[in-house]
């Protein structure tokens, strides 16, 4: 799940139904809640020990935490060589980033009917939502922490969400590239503390990535379950927003690569533009033969 989540397009909620732990992760993330915290937190004292236990079991927190190793592993591994490639290879990344992602939306849109018309407005509001984000919105939002917890707490959202990723809702809100260059900078900075380096790249990264965390747990309290609300209201038509939100998603990479180029005084050509395609197909074709030999639909109406 944790490789999935780390590159846009692939849903670590897709490799949860594939491995089947989709349900029990669903009924671990909605039932932490403030009180259960606040129960976990008060064990430190003997008599509320047997208390805090209970609750330990209530939210599964052994699988959560097993699940959180496993994927905060991969995420800090493969960030990583994300963030090589954005830096030295923006063409072939953000390609394939493009391809995983509009293979993504072929394959859920062929399981949401948008035949109403509050299902073709929700669509449209997604589409519309994506499309103006992933452009000049994302840059205005700037890097500031309270855009890092907010973007945590986003992101987290689509750990109850098969066909959804969270480096994707980074993507359109502007704050992936950032966000894995200082996951990055952060190992880097812990890596060299450790054989005598300074404190001050650990902490002033630390404070970024710690940031992003507290709005990934405010997330699970909040949006999580608001999206696990509107999904249990009005399934189609929240699933159809979400789908659109993949589609107007096409622009970020795409945007991204044209900002990278710049960058690098570099500019689309002809070769450029064969690149991306070719990454686009690979990416693509890996999302396909996903949905195809797994035989699990990513989402299916009614369950």
């Amino acid at each position: 799940m944790g490789t999935a989540d780390a590159v846009p397009g692939v849903s670590g909620g897709t490799i949860a139904l594939i491995t089947g732990i989709y349900e029990r992760l669903i009924g671990a993330i909605t039932a932490v809640s403030l009180p259960r915290i606040r129960r976990v937190l008060l064990g430190v004292s003997a008599e509320h020990r047997a208390d805090a236990v209970a609750a330990l079991r209530a939210i599964d927190a052994g699988f959560l935490a097993a699940l959180g190793l496993g994927i905060a592993t991969a995420i800090v591994t493969v960030t990583r060589v994300v963030h090589v490639g954005i830096q030295s290879m923006p063409v072939l990344t953000f390609g394939f980033f493009f391809g995983l992602i509009a293979a993504s939306a072929w394959v859920l849109f062929s399981e949401v009917a948008v035949d109403t018309p509050p299902r073709v407005a929700a669509a449209v509001s997604g589409f519309a939502v994506a499309f103006v984000a992933s452009g000049q919105a994302s840059a205005a939002l700037g890097e500031g922490l309270p855009i890092t917890f907010l973007a945590g707490a986003i992101a987290v959202s689509a750990m109850i969400l098969p066909g959804i990723s969270g480096s994707l809702l980074l993507l359109i809100l502007g704050q992936y590239d950032y966000m894995t260059g200082t996951l990055s900078a952060f190992v880097d900075a812990l890596l060299a503390l450790a054989t005598g380096g300074s404190l001050a790249p650990l902490r002033a990264n630390g404070i970024v990535v710690a940031a992003f965390i507290s709005g990934a747990l405010v997330g699970l309290l909040t949006v999580a379950h608001a999206v696990r609300w509107a999904l249990d209201r009005a399934r189609t038509a929240t699933l159809a927003f979400l789908v659109a939100l993949i589609v107007g998603a096409l622009r970020a990479p795409l945007a991204r690569t044209g900002d990278r180029l710049a960058e690098l005084g570099r500019a689309w050509t002809p070769t450029t533009v064969l690149v991306f395609a070719t990454a686009a197909l690979v990416g693509a074709a890996l999302v396909v033969l996903l949905e195809r030999y797994t035989g699990i639909a990513p989402i299916k109406e009614g369950t």
